[in-house]
């Protein structure tokens, strides 16, 4: 072969390079813009360095910190039979000088004890390490528990509280779990523990890539026979992420039938009794024995590990973890309404042409939604009612609150070139930027880790707000720039996960200061943006796979400490099919906050009379049970516990529900099987004791029962020994009566009967008991004698 050839097949390599990254590090497959990250592919590439933690060097009991020495390795390959296998080599460094660095480096390692439920793990991987600074993530500095006590064992070293230990292990180094009872929960993965299978896979390390010496970690834990894992943010893969390799990555997937999440959260829960935050912004991918099926692997991409482990039961566990990240606060009671919208109203006239709608039809409702068209150009967010087609917004907005129609609005973060306010914004350098410091993309994407960022844009919707404006569509948020350069110093691989979280953060914050009230409407999340609710499911198929994948999305945010949560009623692609949308209607509003929203027609008298009535009935029967849903809503932001929960939460013990994921509680005492598929009737799985129906006062036993759905087309129970409280019909939540409650009691064996109402006068929770004596139930516990006049129904 001559030269020439030879040169031009060197420069035809050497343009394939990029490409050849590329596909590496996603798998082998090109990358789209936004599309999810998957870490795990940095973690096989022969050109890294591996370390693996290999023993403790040195601990300081006491204060419970040490270091640990990390092995260097390479990868190579070995052939058996025709089959080649990956392997680690111990590795001699040839770095020069080879005085200036260590061939195995010993590194800081700490446990901190944050409450006797709680512990937190932090490992760096180079002398450097990262500033102890305040995080986002977290709702303030975590706290520090003495209750741990210290117990020196043959080479090894165990802290216990009474709700779990922890087991540091000297050489080979290894942490392990246990739980008040002494059963082992996880440990970490050592290569010595390969030595009983053919399937060699590499254990805790972190790699120092060869590309450009990043490093980043990589934690490996064992997994167990029969172990279940869920969590990881709004997930509409199945709930159970054991066999999963779930990527931690906020995207826009388009929808809930993807692997994708607009609201990935680095926390996870084991039905073995523990939980684990991974405290980073940065993307993670948690191969579940995906890929071997005793291990976790959490792929991070983050060159530090900051890992939070928490001991108990799904409630505790998250009630520990919202302590840490923050719990969800009170929305206020008008949100948890009927929300009328669709894409979009357009004029004035459509918004009054709605409210008068609603009220002709008697269908309770509390907020009607302007959606991308309420500008001048349909898409172009300028904060302006368009004045050709609004001749009085704020006297609109005044007329429909008195009527009881609070407005939200729709508006979104990115501004493209035709935007009256893109040059400003650029002029300002309120965006993010490239490296050459312009735009990284087409339009200007707000960069909300700049303070003159965040009060130039609270500027614009305080004045919306000030003229009685309800609540600001928090839109998108999905795609901040990756390789973008962000005011706070940070770079896209650290900023484009928190992004949401600053957004969210940014409109509930200007919201809560003109309003007084804690109301969003946001699609993008992170860890910590429970403490803005509330969040929907995104644009889901009109089919009965955009509703699975919408309830396994809300059960799955809910089990990532997150309250309140919604989705698009009858689903948002295209015109929800009838008798879909029927169907759709009691999950929509059994759920803690109710829209209709979509490509039109959403409104229920656009289909027909028969449609018009369920929609009604439905909002109706939601409307009845309002002081039901807002004490179970207070109770919520008071123990971190989700409105939509799955089974799990309540009964934890009864190994079927952790894979159960087409039902779910509403609140604590209500069970609500939507129907899936075309039908009336439908297997459900009763978890404790009996239940009743909610409709017909039929009683049925615990395990799996065929049930017939009753009017509403739904499945709803109620608990035995349950009073649900009610509430007389009205059109909107500000003429409801809180006076006189109705105690509708739910029982069959039981002779006594327990409920809570909370009052949005003082917010509240007040527990209520009624006892059967002899015929009669009486009221045998009132905290509100004298308040609240109370009548008792037996179902």
């Amino acid at each position: 072969m001559n030269r020439k050839i030879i040169t031009v097949l060197i420069f035809i390599f050497s343009l394939s390079l990029p490409l050849f990254a590329q596909l590496s590090a996603n798998g082998g497959t090109p990358y789209l813009l936004s599309q999810a990250k998957d870490m795990s592919a940095d973690f096989a590439d022969f050109t890294n360095l591996f370390f693996f933690a290999d023993k403790l060097s040195a601990f300081d009991t006491e204060k419970a910190q040490g270091t640990i020495e990390w092995k260097r390795h390479s990868l190579y390959t070995r052939q058996a039979f025709n089959v080649n296998t990956v392997l680690p080599q111990t590795l001699k460094m040839l770095d020069f000088p080879e005085a200036a660095y260590d061939n195995n480096p010993r590194l800081n390692f700490s446990v901190d004890f944050v409450t006797p439920r709680t512990l937190r793990i932090r490992m760096v991987t180079s002398s450097a390490a990262p500033a102890d600074a305040p995080s986002l993530m977290l709702a303030g500095a975590p706290s520090k528990d003495t209750s741990w006590k210290y117990t020196a064992l043959k080479g090894a070293h165990q802290y216990k509280s009474a709700f779990g230990s922890i087991v540091i292990e000297e050489n080979p180094w290894r942490v392990s779990f246990y739980d008040a009872a002494g059963r082992r929960l996880t440990d970490t993965w050592r290569w010595c523990d390969n030595d009983s299978t053919q399937v060699k896979s590499l254990p805790f390390n972190f790699i120092k890539r060869g590309v450009d010496n990043s490093r980043s970690i990589n934690p490996v834990f064992t997994l167990s026979p029969g172990e279940k894992i869920v969590g990881c943010g709004e997930s509409f893969t199945s709930i159970n992420k054991v066999g999963q390799k779930v990527n931690l990555f906020v995207t826009d997937p388009q929808g809930p039938e993807t692997d994708q999440m607009y609201k990935p959260i680095p926390f996870f829960m084991s039905n073995r009794g523990y939980g684990m935050f991974m405290h980073t912004s940065a993307p993670v991918t948690c191969d579940f024995g995906s890929t071997y099926i005793g291990i976790n692997k959490l792929f991070m991409a983050d060159e530090a590990l900051d890992l939070f482990v928490f001991f108990g039961e799904p409630k505790e566990v998250l009630n520990e973890y919202t302590c840490l990240t923050g719990k969800s606060p009170m929305p206020p009671l008008w949100s948890f309404g009927t929300w009328m919208s669709r894409i979009t109203y357009f004029s004035e006239a459509e918004g009054y042409d709605v409210a008068r709608n609603l009220r002709k039809y008697k269908i309770p409702a509390d907020v009607i939604h302007f959606d991308t068209g309420w500008f001048e150009t349909d898409w172009q967010c300028d904060y302006v009612f368009a004045p050709s087609r609004f001749s009085n917004p704020r006297k609109m907005i005044k007329d429909l609150l008195s009527d009881g129609f609070h407005i939200s609005l729709w508006q979104l973060p990115y501004f493209t070139p035709k935007n009256r306010y893109f040059n400003e914004i650029i002029e300002k350098g309120l965006q993010v930027k490239n490296a050459a410091g312009t735009l990284p993309y087409e339009d200007a994407v707000l960069d909300f880790s700049n303070p003159q960022t965040v009060s130039w844009y609270q500027e614009k919707l305080s004045g919306l707000l000030s003229m009685g404006v309800g609540a600001i569509k928090v839109d998108f948020g999905e795609a901040a720039p990756l390789n973008g350069f962000y005011a706070s110093g940070k770079g896209g691989l650290y900023e484009h996960n928190l992004y949401p979280l600053r957004y969210n953060k940014a409109v509930a914050e200007i919201t809560k200061q003109v309003k007084g009230e804690n109301i969003i409407w946001a699609r993008s999340a992170w860890a910590g943006s429970q403490r803005y609710p509330l969040h929907w499911g995104g644009d889901a198929a009109n089919t009965d796979i955009g509703m699975l994948g919408t309830i396994r999305g809300g059960l799955s945010l809910g089990l990532s400490g997150f309250s309140f949560w919604s989705h698009d009623i009858g689903g948002f692609v295209q015109k929800a099919p009838e008798e879909l949308y029927r169907r759709w209607l009691p999950f929509g509003f059994l759920t803690s906050h109710s829209r209709a929203h979509g490509a039109p027609p959403k409104e229920p008298w656009l289909y027909n009379d028969s449609f018009v009535r369920a929609f009604r009935e439905s909002a109706e029967m939601k409307y009845r049970l309002m002081p039901y849903i807002y004490a179970q809503a207070k109770e919520c932001t008071e123990k971190g516990l989700p409105m939509l929960r799955a089974l799990c939460i309540e009964y934890p013990t009864d190994p079927a529900v952790w894979t159960i994921e087409d039902q779910y509680l509403f609140g604590s005492d209500l069970l609500v099987a939507p129907l899936m598929e075309a039908g009336n009737k439908r297997n459900v799985y009763l978890p404790g004791g009996k239940w009743i129906d909610y409709q017909s006062g039929k009683v049925y036993q615990p395990g799996w029962n065929e049930i017939e759905a009753g009017q509403i087309p739904a499945v709803i129970l109620v608990r035995d020994g349950v009073a649900l409280p009610h509430i007389a019909l009205a059109q909107s939540t500000d003429k409801m009566d809180w006076s006189n409650i109705e105690l509708r009691l739910f029982t069959a064996d039981s002779s006594v009967a327990e409920g809570s109402v909370c009052f949005p006068s003082d917010n509240r929770l007040h527990h209520l008991k009624i006892k059967q004596q002899q015929d009669k139930w009486l009221l045998t516990e009132n905290p509100l004698k004298g308040q609240v006049t109370f009548k008792i129904t037996h179902k």
